[in-house]
């Protein structure tokens, strides 16, 4: 009986084997990498719509803020005739000043706890990198 490991046949079907398979590692990875661009797209999309309207909420609150600020200074300084009219506005300064510390304090810490990147996509990719980089 003939050795079917060491015929041509067999030599060249393990040859179309490997490069079915190295192609196939190719081809999925290819598909990975045009999934994960257009996560990455929608994700900016959805981000920049956002990035706008808080950014028209932002203006209009920081407006109310001040005139709410000049008013708080105004009833501080009726209520209080003998104080003068720069520690009534100062007061107000401190307190403004103290709450957008903490409220800067509490974006930072979220921040920090944020991932824009698409966990799922970014793994596969990386098995697939690995897979091709490093043939087993």
């Amino acid at each position: 009986m003939d050795d079917l490991r060491n015929g041509p046949e067999t030599t060249t079907s393990v040859a179309s084997l490997v490069s079915g398979i190295v192609k196939d590692v190719q081809e999925l990875t290819s598909q990975q990498l045009t999934l994960f661009k257009k996560e990455m797209a929608d994700d900016f999309r959805k981000t920049r719509e956002v990035a706008i309207s808080w950014a028209l909420g932002l203006a209009a609150a920081l407006v109310a803020a001040i005139m709410l600020a000049f008013t708080a200074a105004e009833v501080l300084i009726w209520a209080f005739p003998a104080m003068p009219r720069w520690v009534g506005y100062g007061v107000v300064g401190i307190a403004v000043a103290i709450a957008g510390g903490i409220l800067f304090y509490a974006g930072q810490k979220k921040l920090q706890s944020f991932n824009p990147l698409p966990e799922q996509s970014v793994q596969a990719l990386k098995e697939n990198i690995q897979c091709l980089t490093n043939p087993r």
